[in-house]
C-alpha cells in the first residue's frame, strides 16, 4: 500500500505497514534498527505515541478517522513521549526526515493499493 497527499501530489509512504492488532501495536518499531521491508507505519487506534527502546528518530503524524492530520511531529527522539491528541484516531510514524516539508495539519492522506 501506499499513502499519499492527492491534492498536492506527494508521496508520504511507498510501502505502508498497518499495525491494527493488539500485539503489532504494542511492539511498533520498538527495538527495531530500522524499517526493514517497509518505510512508513500506520498505527490504527492510537493518539498517543512513545519513542522508548527506539534506535533513531522519527516523523509523527497523528490522523482522525477521515485521514485528515490533526498534529504533526517532526524528528521526535528516542525515549521521548507525545502529548495525547484527543482529535486524532491513529498514528503515521515514518523515518525522522522523510516527512514532506510541504505537508501541513489540516491536510488528508489517502490510502492507495498497489498490487
Amino acid at each position: 500500500m501506499k499513502l499519499v497527499v492527492r491534492e498536492k501530489n506527494i508521496t508520504v509512504s511507498q510501502q505502508l505497514k498497518i499495525a491494527e492488532s493488539f500485539f503489532e501495536r504494542l511492539i511498533g518499531l520498538m527495538f527495531k534498527e530500522k524499517m526493514d521491508g517497509f518505510d512508513g507505519l500506520l498505527i490504527k487506534q492510537c493518539r498517543s505515541i512513545h519513542t522508548f527502546f527506539m534506535r533513531y528518530p522519527l516523523d509523527i503524524v497523528f490522523m482522525n478517522n477521515e485521514m485528515k492530520i490533526k498534529k504533526i511531529i517532526r524528528n521526535i527522539k528516542p525515549w521521548r513521549m507525545t502529548l495525547i491528541y484527543f482529535t486524532s484516531t491513529q498514528v503515521l510514524e515514518l523515518e525522522g526526515g522523510t516527512l514532506h516539508q510541504e505537508i501541513r495539519e489540516g491536510d488528508k492522506l489517502e490510502v492507495i493499493c498497489i498490487n
